[in-house]
């Protein structure tokens, strides 16, 4: 059994494997990375449809899920998800696919196609193509999103795709009872830097929302719409907060997907507890009324591109009493990443000074470094490891550590890069 790297190396974006074994390839995932806003998206390697027997999506995040379709642009093949990944995938794909009018190779019938060609699967549950098979175990990283561990040749692959090991608010710890495996192929997005603790993360936030209450300010949480904003709503009212928490956006379409997937929570009464006592904003005539409130606003983009997220922005950003709450992982160019480096941010065709207060507070859906190194403590056999979906120096520092370490042979694998178990 071997692996082939099809995503871009040292970075995180375009998430692609190829597995050749048992008389079969299997896909992965098959992501791509979105461009900044006038710059194309970025792809995995091409693969033929007829020359791949199974795609499996670890979750429906875009940098894992959002190139799939293109398979289907002149094939077709199976693809093998839980239910909620697939629910989730086709909401993020045709949002993607909506803003970006026409700038992708497929569109919502290559989607459709998709979810045809879909067969959903549990958790440990075992599919066989030729004489490899695979399963999925949890990953704690985000709704329906798992691990992939394929069997062939007498080998065994394990894959993390995105991984928090200890799980969160609303997902259960990863399983990590995998037994011996001869080839790793982990995430080293945060490999190199430790996370503030939740609860001190938490304690924080909810210390800035009364801070900003207070003061008679409106407090706006940009936040991913999936998991990330239901998240942030559960820990409002496990605070038993005493003012309105709003939800809007793609968000609540999120709620509704994970309403119908109970199983896949950690506790599904703290979750429909807390998503059914916030506010529900679905009309600009509600959000305007939000804005003359003292409330707490969730709301996507996470890291404020696009979105409701343009309209609280400019509506709050002038005063100082209002606060903005950054939650989410900010990318290199992005309007978030912006305002945190200098304060400011980009309106009706020209910079402004952003008065309100602005904090960011992590909340990462993947592990930290503490956390990757006992994920490695516990694995068993003498697995060779690849170390991807990080910046380059991330991934090359963790291989060297992980060597250095354990003694196992490690590397940062080259795009293109075929590696045999």
């Amino acid at each position: 059994m071997n692996v082939k790297v099809l995503g871009a190396a040292g970075e995180v974006g375009r998430s692609a494997f190829l597995v050749d074994g048992g008389n079969a390839r299997m896909l992965l995932d098959y992501g791509m990375k979105l461009g900044r806003r006038g710059t194309p998206p970025a792809y995995p390697s091409h693969v033929k449809p007829k020359d791949v027997d199974a795609i499996v999506i670890t979750h429906a995040h875009l940098d894992h899920s959002g190139c799939v379709p293109s398979m289907f642009v002149s094939g077709s093949t199976d693809v093998y998800a839980t239910e909620p990944t697939m629910d989730l995938s086709k909401l993020l794909i045709e949002d993607m696919l909506k803003i970006g009018k026409g700038s992708y190779s497929f569109d919502i019938p290559e989607v459709d196609n998709m979810l045809r060609n879909s067969h959903h699967l549990g958790y440990g549950e075992s599919v066989r193509r030729g004489d490899a098979k695979f399963e999925l175990r949890e990953s704690g990283h985000v709704v329906g999103g798992g691990t992939v561990l394929v069997e062939a040749d007498g080998k065994r692959l394990f894959y993390t795709g995105d991984i928090h090991v200890s799980g969160s608010r609303m997902l259960r710890e990863a399983d990590l009872d995998i037994g011996e495996i001869d080839l790793l192929v982990t995430e080293s997005t945060y490999s190199q830097s430790d996370q503030t603790p939740r609860r001190e993360s938490e304690a924080g936030l909810i210390e800035f929302a009364n801070e900003v209450m207070d003061r008679k300010g409106t407090l706006f949480v940009p936040s991913f719409s999936v998991e990330r904003s239901q998240e942030i709503a559960c820990i409002f009212r496990n605070a038993d907060f005493g003012h309105k928490v709003v939800m809007d956006g793609m968000a609540l379409k999120v709620n509704d997907v994970m309403r119908r997937h109970p199983g896949f929570l950690r506790d599904p009464k703290v979750f429909e507890d807390a998503v059914g006592r916030a506010v529900a904003v679905r009309s600009q005539g509600a959000r305007e009324k939000a804005m003359t409130e003292q409330c707490v606003v969730i709301s996507p983009a996470g890291m404020l591109v696009g979105g409701n997220a343009v309209y609280y922005m400019q509506r709050l950003a002038e005063n100082p009493k209002n606060g903005i709450a950054m939650v989410s992982y900010q990318g290199e160019g992005t309007p978030g990443r912006h305002l945190l480096e200098t304060g400011r941010m980009t309106a009706r065709g020209r910079e402004l000074k952003v008065s309100a207060e602005v904090r960011q507070f992590q909340f990462s859906g993947h592990s930290d470094r503490t956390e990757l190194f006992e994920m490695m403590k516990g694995i068993r056999g003498d697995p060779k490891v690849l170390t991807v979906h990080g910046d380059r120096d991330s991934c090359s520092r963790f291989a060297e550590e992980i060597t250095e370490r354990f003694g196992l042979e490690a590397r940062a694998p080259q795009a293109g890069e075929t590696v045999e178990a």
